[in-house]
């Protein structure tokens, strides 16, 4: 048995209120915006990965490092001027210096070609979806839902890497045999 029209519209809500932490007003503003640009694949998922404000569908311009539109640049993206993660590069790299922690955007070259890899991935994904609603949605759950598993991932790989880079060093404690928990 199928999804009826309530039941479809309850799942982004339920998606952006409890992944996203939107209010429920909110969530059905962000719906509406997304209604209102069925036409517009592009604004649409801009609108569900948090890029354009739901209110508008437009941003307001934010202020960056230099830093920041040499990534853009040397990654050859066309990304918005509006968009927040521009400014979170910024500030993410002002906080690091403030801890006496030599970081440039030049350092954060390989986590972008792994995002763009990433973001690759998940439009592959998306193109599968017909519907502006339901393109919408699985944007939603794409973008929010894995976060905590890609970020669990990147533990799990420094964890292996420091094992064959430190395991047998004189102060290092003996690797757990495979297949046991230490």
């Amino acid at each position: 048995m199928g999804v009826g029209p309530a039941g479809r519209r309850l799942r982004p809500i339920r998606a952006l209120t409890g992944v996203r932490g939107l209010s429920v007003a909110s969530a059905k503003h962000v719906l509406d915006a997304i209604d209102a640009h069925r036409s517009d694949t592009h604004r649409l998922l801009g609108i569900a990965f948090g890029i354009w404000p739901h209110e508008t569908g437009r941003a307001e311009a934010v202020e960056e490092s230099p830093e920041a539109a040499a990534l853009v640049d040397a990654m050859g993206w066309s990304v918005s001027e509006q968009n927040p993660a521009r400014q979170m590069i910024d500030q993410t790299l002002r906080t690091l210096r403030s801890l006496d922690i030599e970081y440039d955007g030049e350092a954060l070259l390989p986590y972008a070609e792994l995002a763009q890899r990433t973001a690759r991935h998940d439009l592959d994904r998306l193109a599968r979806v017909t519907g502006p609603l339901e393109k919408a949605e699985h944007a939603v759950f794409l973008t929010f839902l894995p976060e905590p598993a890609l970020m669990t991932l990147r533990r799990l790989a420094q964890e292996n890497e420091s094992t064959a880079r430190h395991v047998g060093e004189d102060d290092a404690p003996a690797r757990p045999e495979t297949g046991t928990l230490p």
